[in-house]
């Protein structure tokens, strides 16, 4: 009795009614170490604060969100997306729009800010190099595109999303600032180049492998999976030259059940403390402009908010406004 007289106090604390508190809230996201460090680092805090259960979910599929919505049968409730689908999906009226007045956007990096979703974390598409495996790596992205002098396999992101395209335009000579729109034919010229020795990778912990093994002992990587590979001793090589800035992203699916408790969720997880915990434990940005304060300035320096001499930002707009049509001609390509 005396714990649910607590649990009741911190609810009513944070706006929850007593039911809400005793709710399952459905955490959807993509897996493996990421969705690990999301659990400790929200789930678990909201459930101490709410005592609401956080049910991790996963992986994230579009096509099950729009089947959910259309259906009217919606069992996630908080969603991390890509950057560019939240802004597709929110105009395709698939999301609830976010309560502001519970979320405080006013601290949030608005890059990353939408009617219908704010940032989850950031980060870079960098270059990454296994040392040990080879004479010399490559620091730039024409380096990346340059067989001659960079034999060998070289490993790419699989899907069709923002990184690649833009890598090989940043290859080809064009400029940061006239990337877009993208130019396709151009981009797939270039890619052409090295097809025969790209290997795709489909997840991070998949990069890491084929970095580790030296099966591709360089190409484009997350940069978060660069620091955690590097953690394990693996001699890894990392250039921010031109690193390509992409996010993931919050979303509430219309329709969810538990609506109020995933906008308090949302409001929790990114917080200053909240997001300095997921930048600890990822090596990813934080969305909040005041978590870097709160983390040790060794690892902040290490994140893509550190890294902006060079940085590209990827035009999430443009992506959601053209994601379906490059993603057809992209796997087209991909099957040739």
């Amino acid at each position: 009795m005396k714990n649910l007289t607590i649990i009741a106090a911190m609810a009513a604390t944070l706006g929850l009614s007593t039911a809400a508190s005793a709710a399952e809230l459905v955490f959807t996201s993509w897996g493996g170490t990421t969705q690990d460090v999301q659990k400790a680092a929200w789930a678990d805090t909201f459930t101490e604060k709410t005592g609401t259960t956080v049910v991790q979910d996963g992986p994230t599929d579009y096509g099950k969100i729009k089947a959910m919505v259309e259906a009217a049968g919606v069992t996630w409730d908080v969603v991390d997306v890509e950057g560019d689908y939240a802004v597709q999906a929110g105009k395709a009226g698939l999301l609830e729009k976010l309560d502001f007045s519970v979320i405080d956007k006013t601290k949030l990096d608005p890059r990353f800010v939408t009617d219908y979703s704010v940032g989850s974390f950031y980060y870079s598409f960098v270059i990454g190099c296994n040392k040990d495996a080879v004479s010399a790596c490559p620091k730039t992205w024409a380096d990346l595109f340059d067989i001659a002098k960079f034999p060998g396999k070289r490993t790419f992101y699989k899907w069709s999303a923002p990184g690649v395209i833009e890598a090989a335009l940043l290859a080809d000579g064009v400029a940061a600032d006239k990337l877009y729109p993208l130019d396709l034919d151009r981009a797939f010229k270039k890619l052409d180049t090295i097809k025969a020795e790209i290997v795709w990778w489909s997840g991070g912990a998949q990069s890491q492998q084929l970095l580790a093994s030296a099966e591709a002992p360089f190409g484009s990587f997350w940069n978060g999976r660069l620091t955690a590979l590097a953690a394990t001793g693996v001699t890894v090589e990392t250039s921010w030259d031109q690193n390509i800035t992409a996010a993931d992203a919050l979303v509430i699916p219309k329709g969810a059940k538990n609506k109020d408790a995933a906008m308090k969720f949302i409001a929790l997880a990114t917080s200053a403390e909240a997001q300095a915990e997921m930048a600890k434990g990822t090596g990813y940005a934080p969305i909040n402009v005041d978590s870097p304060a709160l983390m040790d300035a060794e690892i902040a320096k290490t994140l893509p908010d550190q890294q902006t001499a060079s940085q590209v930002n990827a035009d999430m707009g443009y992506w959601a406004e053209n994601r379906d049509a490059i993603g057809e001609r992209w796997y087209a390509w991909q099957a040739q």
